[in-house]
């Protein structure tokens, strides 16, 4: 006898990852529902890379009107931002997205649910006060931002916060080290706002190749941006119409905003998982086998929540791969190396493969190659802004191993640069490319001879 389920699969949040699933899975003659409690779209849409890249856009306004002066446009004065403007305009542009999800899933086919999922059992889904039986379900919840504890935290803002703001102000404290740290700095430095990035460790993208991440900071600081490393914060407190940030070493500072950046955790408290035999690890995130089932056969979990690389394109890619193994041929495949990926920070960061670290660790014989220079821009724009460029190359088979880029347009650049690592492509490959002139791109087809 076949049991008869309400849902052949039921995924619990519409962000990237889940609404690809959800709209595959009903292509192929599934019944399929999904559950969303807050906007559809998931993180990277609402409160991510989306709205944050808006912002960059428009930080970046008033170094580009100082620089066409010396192209010969000249205006008496800088414009003046309006803050609401911006906000509500990329408001109205995120509920647009929102609109386009919510008829991406309807014209799948998928039920959609307005409210908060929870797992009552292995194949049961509570939301909106009705149970139901489902055969497989996706938990596809994303991450949240992480806060620690100490005095006066609940005067700190997140991520989420930032793209809502009443008004912009006039200083602001910004804590972390990682990607969203150093992007918000820019933005709100960029905005006008006197910033300052407090990190308690003593370099800034940790994660990232080591020169490319001190170009960064070194760019930052050239910016206006201040850095203050190796300082923590130990209380924050009411002062005014403002707060009063006090740091380890027992200095402190006044600000109108402090932002924390410290990571983001996987979003399952409270979904019912224990419910079930799926496992977690210390930090909440949902621990999956190669192909994302969990420790409970009938429950599977794909991107951010699985903490594995937190980027939109790799639950997309992610979902894919599962609704092909649960209702396909289980031919399609993810390959976790060669990601290219981009810090929108300013100066930009853009790459692709292995650090000169972890090079160094896993090959033998490497030889490096790099490349820093003015950018054609600033030669009549009279800014100083630069532009580096680094190849990674193993001697052994002449395959590039990393490739990194930081200045402006250094994530268009290594996304074509990603086509080529994927492909195998050696440094011989590189050379026998005709560059474009004159373009920054192409002194990554005119480096010859190896740095170190």
């Amino acid at each position: 006898m076949t049991l008869q389920f309400d849902y052949d699969l039921f995924v619990i949040g519409a962000g990237s990852g889940g609404v690809r699933a959800a709209r595959m899975a009903a292509n192929k003659g599934k019944k399929v529902a999904v559950a969303e409690e807050r906007y559809l779209g998931g993180t990277c849409v609402n409160v991510g890379c989306v709205p944050k890249k808006l912002f960059v856009y428009a930080s970046q306004f008033p170094e580009l009107l100082r620089t066409s002066k010396g192209f010969g446009w000249n205006q008496a004065e800088l414009p003046v931002l309006d803050w609401p403007t911006l906000r509500d305009n990329k408001t109205a542009e995120i509920e647009r997205l929102n609109g386009i999800y919510n008829n991406l899933i309807n014209n799948s086919g998928a039920d959609l649910f307005d409210g908060r999922a929870t797992v009552v059992g292995p194949q049961q889904v509570h939301v909106n006060g009705k149970t139901y039986s489902v055969r497989t379900i996706l938990v596809a919840t994303g991450g949240w931002p992480y806060i620690p504890e100490f005095p006066g935290n609940e005067h700190a803002v997140s991520s989420n916060e930032m793209f809502f703001l009443d008004e912009l102000p006039k200083r602001a404290v910004v804590v972390g080290g990682g990607y969203i740290a150093v992007e918000f700095a820019g933005i709100l430095n960029g905005l006008g706002v006197d910033t300052h990035l407090v990190y308690r460790g003593t370099n800034l993208l940790k994660s990232f190749d080591r020169e490319m991440s001190d170009k960064i900071t070194q760019g930052m600081a050239e910016k206006g941006v201040n850095i203050h490393l190796s300082q923590q914060v130990s209380e924050i407190a009411t002062k005014g119409a403002g707060y009063s940030v006090t740091f380890d070493d027992q200095t402190s500072m006044d600000a109108d905003l402090v932002l924390y950046a410290t990571g983001r955790q996987a979003n399952t408290a409270g979904l019912g998982l224990e419910n079930t035999a799926v496992e977690l690890r210390s930090n909440g995130s949902i621990v999956v086998d190669e192909h994302f089932c969990t420790a409970e056969p009938s429950v599977y979990a794909l991107g951010d929540v699985i903490d594995r690389v937190q980027l939109t394109p790799v639950a997309i890619q992610e979902a894919m791969v599962l609704v092909d193994a649960l209702y396909g041929d289980g031919l399609a495949t993810i390959d976790y190396d060669n990601i290219p990926t981009a810090v929108f920070c300013q100066p930009e960061l853009g790459t692709v493969g292995l650090s000169e670290e972890d090079a160094q660790a896993k090959y033998a014989d490497i030889s490096v190659y790099t490349s820093d220079f003015k950018p054609m821009m600033q030669t009549l724009g009279g800014g100083n802004d630069r532009i580096s460029m680094k190849l990674i190359v193993d001697n052994q088979t002449d395959r590039v191993l990393g490739c990194h880029m930081v200045g402006d347009h250094a994530a268009e650049i290594i996304q074509g640069m990603g086509i080529a690592l994927k492909a195998g492509a050696t440094k011989a490959h590189f050379d026998a490319t005709v560059g474009i002139h004159p373009s920054a791109a192409e002194e990554f087809v005119t480096m010859r001879e190896p740095t170190r």
